[in-house]
């Protein structure tokens, strides 16, 4: 994942040249910013997909043919022709006109790809060349050099809302979190047909509908046809841009929804998602009241007084989205979370919709998911073809207890946990097959992971007994060096000769607790490696059977494969087996938990012994101290130590996620749990005053025992937030100082 504090800091620096350097708005200047940064994720596509071509084109005379255009059809990637490629760009002739060079690079993507034709920015010539240069070069740092997904609509958000907010932005207008997408994307699974997105801003859920394709092997371009709406012309472009830099073809046109309905598209559209602005409460109720694409009979929700507008335009957007989808299908959009309970008319349509029983599915989402906002959001999921036995059914998830820590202003989903949210989710379809190759999956990456411990604690002999060696040599002649070590000031009363003693004998015991340490580390490592590799080899000759693909929804309806059974393992289930695989494991939790201490320690003591001779000995000085092997067995220590910790903690953290599946649901079905989740039928909901805020149904638990890992992961928030607070109270400090001074200068 690209780090945040760098993009940060790569955007503040291009804004502040941009703003010393010339006379341009924020409107002007904001597209060709985002117009070389285009660039650089294009050339990124372009490389890494040319990578890949290149090894399967066919060589003759041991030459291979040049790269066409064609090469790159269903790659995920624009052909880049040479003049358009970022590295040629940045390394233009130091007189060579930057600005002609950048707008001819864009003229060339345009003709090239059909869908960007008047789309990328040519204005490139009004900004002066130093200017132009610096930027093309802040964006070739390594950072942005190796950034993949969809970091484009990210920067742009970003950029728009720290230089213009107060044009550019609207409301709840503001970029979607991948995390938040790729949870949509997984609960909806887009796989055919009509996709809309009636608030694409930067297509974000249109490329993460192509990457779901592309992880199951299959081609976006060929199953799916991409209908996007925007309201600005910048996000229209932006949202091409985004499209063609992943080879994906859509229909991306400007409108304002309220106003501009997509008549085609009505009842016709297999999914639909989005992240529409929240709260919006200027929209005119006489252009909207006769659209047929509000279907309940209260249509509008409420009108302002004052304004005399419809008063909150939520209800507005959960209509559209239900009345674009055919008989079948699917809808998850972000919605901010007091849409969920809000009374009077609101309360009324929201009882309308749950009469539909297309209502499949709530997710409560926490605070700090959003880049530039805290507020905690609610995914909701209409699926119009849910099958008989679900149809008076809704599965609420609260979610917001799960989270990854990114900075203390940002918060995702890990991997794992975007997996488990997605599992219970295939539980409540009855897919139970799906869970079950899940947990099957963190298994064997578990045992991966611990096969490879024995290895990484096997690098940690060799630095480890070298450094210890090198420290003892100087122990043993450090008699000879005594006179040097004597010519120290007398302090307390002490003699120079006393404190060099001290110093030898501090120097002396940790040398001894060191080598105390590596015993200890070696111990552990005996009475674990044995027992582990028994296991191991126990789970290869008794591992499951690989589970078939996951069932597809063809002709919009789930089509499930019968319960699963293990070769082998007669009466007993795939979860059987896989919950006693998992309690064979735990045995090793504390035994890897105590061998993690002990590799910290010594590395600890080694490093302590180290700083002893240096600081206390002045052992740089002595003839005795190997200074450079010394250094060079601490760097190895380091690397052998992180390698090993790594190789403890993945294999730690995969298990937990085995944990946690079975421990919520050990039958591999879905059950209610309290504070996570619960399936609640219509009844129960108009028992609630037809609310729809999970928390409201699945309750609270009893938080987990922490153990130490945890305490740590909690510290390390807690640091986060202090560190960023410490930042903004120099900032705020800097800026009352500012104004104090602007105060006397006007006085």
């Amino acid at each position: 994942m690209l780090n945040i504090s760098q993009l940060e800091s790569s955007l503040w620096e291009a804004a502040d040249q941009l703003r010393a350097n010339s006379k341009l708005n924020a409107n002007e200047y904001s597209m060709p910013v985002l117009g070389l940064i285009f660039l650089r994720h294009a050339t990124n596509r372009f490389n890494a997909v040319k990578t890949e071509i290149e090894k399967s084109l066919p060589s003759r005379g041991g030459k291979k043919r040049p790269i066409t255009k064609d090469d790159f059809k269903g790659k995920s990637a624009i052909f880049l022709p040479e003049e358009a490629q970022y590295d040629r760009i940045l390394n233009l002739a130091e007189n060579a006109d930057i600005g002609k060079a950048i707008n001819a690079a864009m003229k060339a993507i345009e003709d090239e790809t059909e869908m960007l034709q008047g789309v990328l920015p040519k204005e490139y010539t009004s900004f002066e060349q130093d200017l132009l240069y610096n930027l093309v070069r802040i964006f070739d740092r390594e950072e942005l050099r190796k950034a993949t997904g969809d970091v484009f609509g990210r920067i742009y958000e970003y950029f728009l809302n720290k230089f213009a907010m107060s044009g550019a932005q609207e409301g709840g207008e503001f970029f979607t979190p991948p995390s938040l997408v790729r949870t949509i994307v997984n609960l909806i699974e887009p796989d055919r047909g009509n996709v809309l997105d009636p608030a694409c801003g930067s297509a974000g859920m249109f490329v993460q509908t192509g990457h779901f394709l592309e992880n199951r092997g299959e081609d976006a371009a060929a199953k799916i046809t991409f209908y996007g709406q925007e309201k600005s012309d910048t996000n229209t472009r932006l949202a091409r841009m985004n499209l063609a830099v992943h080879a994906l073809e859509g229909i991306i046109r400007q409108g304002n929804t309220f106003y501009d309905r997509w008549e085609e598209l009505l009842g016709e559209c297999d999914f639909v998602m989005s992240n529409p602005p929240f709260n919006v409460d200027g929209v005119s109720p006489e252009k909207v009241k006769t659209d047929p694409r509000l279907f309940t009979e209260k249509k509008i929700p409420g009108i302002a007084a004052k304004t005399k507008a419809v008063s909150n335009a939520n209800y507005l957007w959960i209509q559209y989205f239900y009345s674009y989808l055919n008989e079948r299908g699917r809808a998850g959009f972000v919605m901010a979370s007091s849409a969920s309970d809000a009374g009077h008319g609101e309360k009324e349509i929201r009882e309308e919709l749950i009469a539909t029983q297309a209502v499949d599915m709530i997710v409560s989402i926490g605070t700090n998911f959003f880049y530039t906002k805290s507020l905690p959001c609610t995914l909701w999921f209409f699926d119009k073809g849910k099958p008989a036995e679900r149809q008076d059914k809704v599965l609420m998830i609260d979610a917001r207890n799960i989270y990854r820590v990114v900075t203390r202003k940002i918060r995702d989903f890990s991997e794992e946990q975007l997996q488990n949210i997605t599992a219970i989710a295939w539980l409540y379809r009855g897919q139970q097959e799906r869970y079950l190759g899940l947990v099957q999956d963190y298994l064997n990456k578990t045992h991966q992971e611990a096969a490879t411990i024995e290895g990484a604690l096997i690098q940690l002999e060799s630095p480890l007994t070298k450094l210890t060696q090198l420290l003892q040599n100087f122990s043993d002649r450090l008699g000879a060096s005594l006179p040097l070590l004597k010519e120290l000031p007398e302090v307390e009363g002490l003699v120079a000769e006393d404190i060099a003693n001290e110093n030898v004998e501090t120097f002396r015991a940790s040398l001894s607790e060191l080598e105390a340490g590596i015993k200890e580390l070696a111990e552990a490592r005996q009475d674990l490696i044995g027992e582990l590799q028994v296991h191991l080899a126990w789970f290869a000759e008794n591992n499951l059977t690989p589970l078939p693909p996951f069932p597809t929804r063809e002709g919009g309806k789930d089509n499930y494969s019968p319960p699963l059974v293990g070769e082998g393992l007669g009466e007993r289930s795939i979860n059987e087996a896989q919950k006693d695989c998992a309690t064979r494991f735990i045995q090793f939790i504390p035994q890897l938990k105590t061998l993690q201490k002990h590799i910290n320690e010594v590395h600890k003591l080694g490093t302590r012994a180290v700083e002893l001779a240096e600081k206390k000995l002045d052992a740089r000085k002595q003839e005795t101290w190997d200074a450079k092997e010394i250094k060079k067995q601490r760097d190895a220590l380091d690397t052998a130590r992180d390698t090993a910790i790594s190789a403890i903690k993945s294999t730690l953290y995969v298990k937990a996620q085995v944990s946690w599946l079975q421990t919520r649901f050990p039958e591999a079905a879905l059950v209610d749990v309290p504070g996570l989740c619960k399936v609640v039928t219509q009844d129960g909901i108009t028992q609630q005053d037809s609310s729809l805020t999970p928390g409201r149904y699945v309750g609270v638990t009893a938080l987990d025992g922490e153990d130490e890992d945890d305490f740590k992961e909690r510290m390390r928030e807690i640091h986060l937030e202090l560190a960023s607070l410490n930042e903004e109270a120099v900032e705020l400090a800097a800026s009352i100082a500012a104004n104090f001074e602007e105060l006397t200068i006007i006085g």
